[in-house]
């Protein structure tokens, strides 16, 4: 058998519509959209980390501890899960990198609070960010530098 006769096989096989060259475009066509399609849809989504390399406006060294249960000065709930910090001067809501000076582990907590009133101590962090950079509630203090982010 012969190419010719091959293809004169296979388009006998074809419904008259799926012969004609513009149904083969069209179908081509339908093909790569979908493909598209599916692939855009696998992609990951935007991580929702700061966005860039947010700005040290102010850095601190000293000492940080861990408060509990008390109510805020920005007037939110305390929660002992979030990311939170006081702070005595740094204005409220703003982002403050706080980085365990004898692990090298740091997290990013927002300012919702004021104090500490202890001399030497410039931070204090709610147990779920103090757990983040490895200081236990057990321990008392930790060595800190905090950077307020922009």
């Amino acid at each position: 058998m012969t190419k010719q006769e091959s293809r004169m096989i296979t388009l006998s096989r074809m419904t008259p519509a799926a012969r004609h060259p513009v149904f083969r475009i069209r179908a081509s066509f339908l093909i790569l959209i979908s493909s598209f399609v599916i692939l855009s849809s696998c992609s990951s989504p935007a991580p929702t980390a700061l966005p860039g390399h947010p700005r040290v406006v102010a850095t601190q060294h000293g000492i940080a501890s861990i408060y509990t249960d008390r109510r805020t000065a920005s007037g939110e709930p305390y929660r002992a899960n979030a990311f939170a910090a006081a702070h005595k001067t740094w204005p409220l809501r703003c982002l403050v990198r706080c980085t365990n000076t004898h692990t090298g582990r740091w997290v990013i907590v927002r300012i919702n609070d004021r104090g500490p009133y202890i001399r030497g101590r410039v931070i204090d962090l709610t147990p779920a960010a103090a757990s983040a950079i490895g200081f236990h509630r057990g321990q008392g203090l930790c060595k800190v530098k905090i950077e307020r982010l922009q």
